[in-house]
């Protein structure tokens, strides 16, 4: 509970400071405000993560509230993305049935139009995702995170989601209501562009847990598949200063394998499994204060993972040979 209470009072705090400076008429402040405003949301984020696997707390009702208050605010269903989030962990780096960043099949791929295609993998649109994906889920995929009835969700699961639509539609209410006491430029500023860094945040960390590294790491079907082949696809980033301030989200192959680990004894749990791990594991290259290396990462990844085979129970991304060489011809 120490975590949320000091992510809380940064972000009170931070808002704060914000409004203060937005009555000087300081301009200057709110790059910084948006850049450190959107990480504390994505930390707060993970904190409503750790509570929707249950690792929070061995309490169940008070994960929920938790992770209702928290992921509420920033305008995440709660009970939805946490129910979807755990068809991906048991799903793992299957093709076909994988729920994050799951690869598309050849077929699916080439079926896609120009706009599609640009939308998913040029950049900044594969970092605003997140929204859409919580409403239409992704390419290939129907139902939405909001909606009971969505093949998302079991018979037995529509009153929880039902209640975090609720408190989504509460939140969208408390929202409306500060727009219209404080004006809209005023919520854009303190609100809206934070929300937007820490969508980025959450898409471009959740896309690098699972793509980029320079060796291809497979993809798997049918009989190939395991829950511990699965989780060996995942991998760790070292995001430098932010790895404390997003509780060390970044070290994801072990929270893959045993996701009931609390944040706060990933590092240690990981170290402890590196030597039984021994060449399955992969050490994440060594970040500067701040992750910008990554970036290139991201957008190398972009442009040549696009696709797996439409057969065979071991696949691996391939590039589309066309869109590559017609970005190297425009370059």
């Amino acid at each position: 509970m120490s975590y949320v209470l000091r992510d809380v009072v940064v972000v009170l705090g931070l808002a704060a400071a914000a409004a203060r400076a937005d009555s000087c008429d300081s301009w200057l402040v709110w790059p910084l405000y948006w850049a450190a405003q959107g990480t504390m949301f994505w930390a707060l984020f993970v904190l409503g993560h750790d509570c929707g696997h249950g690792s929070f707390s061995n309490n169940a009702k008070l994960n929920s509230v938790v992770g209702h208050i928290l992921h509420s605010s920033i305008l995440v269903p709660y009970h939805g993305w946490r129910i979807s989030h755990r068809t991906h962990h048991q799903n793992h780096g299957h093709v076909e049935k994988d729920e994050s960043w799951h690869p598309l099949p050849e077929r699916l791929y080439n079926s896609l139009d120009n706009m599609t295609k640009k939308l998913r993998f040029t950049m900044p649109f594969p970092m605003l995702a997140f929204p859409l994906y919580l409403f239409a889920r992704s390419p290939g995929k129907t139902g939405s995170h909001f909606n009971p009835s969505s093949s998302l969700f079991q018979p037995n699961e529509k009153k929880d989601v039902l209640t975090s639509t609720a408190s989504w539609l509460a939140m969208v209410g408390i929202l409306a209501g500060l727009t219209f006491v404080m004006g809209p430029l005023k919520m854009l500023k303190l609100y809206a562009v934070p929300y937007m860094m820490f969508v980025m945040w959450l898409d471009f960390v959740t896309y690098l847990h699972h793509h980029g590294h320079e060796d291809k790491l497979p993809w798997y079907r049918g009989k190939e598949w395991s829950y511990l082949r699965g989780g060996l696809t995942t991998l760790d980033r070292d995001y430098g200063w932010i790895n404390n301030i997003h509780h060390d989200i970044g070290t994801h192959v072990i929270h893959h394998l045993f996701p009931q680990i609390p944040h706060y004894h990933l590092i240690e749990a990981t170290e402890a499994a590196k030597p039984v791990l021994g060449k399955y594991y992969k050490e994440p290259e060594k970040s500067a204060p701040l992750p910008f290396h990554l970036l290139g990462v991201l957008a190398k990844s972009l442009k040549s993972d696009r696709y797996v085979s439409d057969t065979g129970d071991v696949v691996y991304y391939q590039t589309d040979l066309k869109t590559s060489s017609s970005v190297q011809s425009s370059d």
